[in-house]
Order: C-alpha cells, then sequence, then structure tokens
C-alpha cells in the first residue's frame, strides 16, 4: 500500500496565464515527478472550453492538480476524491497551499460521493484496464444536463473506449492532439446506475 512507501517531497510548479500554482507530491502516487502531460491537457481543454461557475468532482485527484486549478480558474466549487491515502493527504497540503476551499473524500469511485455534480472531471486509470474507465461514466452522481470529461491515450484503448461510449450516450470530442483525446460525455440518464 502506498501508506508504506517512504515519503519524499517533491515541490511541483504550474503557470497558466496570470496564475501560477504550486504543488506539493510524494512517492506512491500518480506521476510523482512532474505534472502529467494527459492530466495538463484535459485542464486547459476544459478552461478552453468548459463550464465555469459550476459544482465540479475531480474524480480520482491525486494530488489535487485538476481539482485546484479548475477551482481557481474557472471558479468551480470542487469536491477531489480518490482511494489514495497519501494522494489525499497531498491533496489536503494542496489546497491549503493555494488558499483554497475544496471538499476532499476518500472514496472508490463513487462510492463515498453523496452529491451531485455538473461536471465530473478525471484523467482516468486506463492502466488499470476499460472496464474501470467504463465504471466512471455513471450518472448517479451527474445533475440532470450534466457532463463527464475524460482524456483518453490513443495508445490505451481510447478508439474503442470511444466507440462503447458513443453506443450508450451521446459524446463529442472536444480536442485531440497526437497522443490524447479529451472527450465530454452527456446526455447520461441521472436516475439509471451501475451502483
Amino acid at each position: 500500500m502506498e501508506e508504506n512507501i517512504q515519503s519524499n517531497l517533491i515541490n511541483l510548479n504550474y503557470n497558466y496565464d496570470n496564475y501560477s500554482f504550486s504543488f506539493t507530491s510524494d512517492n506512491g502516487v500518480f506521476s510523482k515527478h512532474e505534472i502529467n502531460s494527459a492530466s495538463r491537457f484535459l485542464v486547459e481543454t476544459y478552461i478552453e472550453y468548459g463550464k465555469d461557475n459550476i459544482k465540479l468532482l475531480d474524480l480520482g485527484c491525486g494530488y489535487g492538480y485538476i481539482g485546484i486549478i479548475l477551482a481557481k480558474i474557472k471558479s468551480c466549487d470542487v469536491t477531489m476524491s480518490d482511494i489514495n491515502k497519501r494522494a489525499l493527504h497531498l491533496a489536503t497540503m494542496n489546497v491549503k497551499k493555494n488558499k483554497l476551499d475544496i471538499n476532499i473524500v476518500e472514496s472508490d469511485l463513487y462510492q463515498n460521493i453523496n452529491d451531485k455534480f455538473d461536471v465530473i472531471i478525471s484523467n482516468p486509470p486506463t492502466l488499470s484496464g476499460k472496464d474501470v474507465v467504463k465504471n466512471i461514466v455513471d450518472g448517479k452522481c451527474l445533475n440532470k444536463g450534466g457532463e463527464i470529461w475524460l482524456v483518453l491515450h490513443k495508445k490505451q484503448g481510447a478508439n474503442s473506449l470511444i466507440k462503447y461510449f458513443e453506443s450508450k450516450y451521446e459524446l463529442e470530442i472536444i480536442k485531440k492532439v497526437k497522443s490524447f483525446y479529451v472527450i465530454k460525455i452527456f446526455n447520461i440518464d441521472t436516475n439509471n446506475s451501475l451502483w
């Protein structure tokens, strides 16, 4: 478990336009040495095309990069969740470091999420398997008209996942680059849930 891995705190900085952010990372969390390029692409695409001033869930938040940026730049009311206790500890530190007010919840996907959101955003753990990614797309915690934003890696099954989601929901490819797609899934049945 991540709690048994020796700690080695690392400071990471991120700038966007006139905004500056500082993050503490550590051993035992995703992308500990640098801000992940897929997460960065997702965040910067959401800043450009996503909604402001909404309730947003950063699902699988890690040390808090996505949620913290969108709370500040897009003025979103953010909740961040993860199953990794060390990641949650770091996310709590980073929220304070960046002087924000963000709700943080320990949760395996939606297990401990008891609220509803306008947007759920995630850089999903595609290496854990496509079923994990599919389970993220669930209307249980979405408000009516809500959206789920994901970044998918082209070499980690993005095309087959996009085809799967298109067969069940409405999907828009918001932006694509050489390695990644950012997709928005919407018109999800908020009364029907996998849970």
